[in-house]
């Protein structure tokens, strides 16, 4: 089965986040760092919907589950400002 390669705007575009390059920085800035012992999907500032929407690609291993991991990366990222 061959997956679809999403981009990380398109991520963040999915969980109705800004998908511009500045907005994705600002939300990492904003975000990051986030630690080690939390789940992505179990962060405190996802929505409900968000926080769903993470935990099933993941879970599914779904066609958003390795831009997701990026997104995991980039928030656990000591010095966070750039995307994937």
């Amino acid at each position: 089965m061959e997956k679809s390669h999403h981009r990380f705007s398109e991520l963040f575009a999915q969980l109705g986040l800004p998908s511009e390059p500045a907005g994705i920085q600002a939300f990492l800035r904003t975000h990051a760092p986030l630690a080690g012992g939390i789940a992505l999907a179990d962060a405190p500032f996802w929505t409900a919907a968000q926080a769903a929407m993470l935990r099933e690609e993941l879970l599914e291993d779904a066609d958003w589950a390795e831009v997701v991991d990026q997104l995991s990366n980039a928030l656990r990222a000591p010095s966070t400002g750039r995307a994937a």
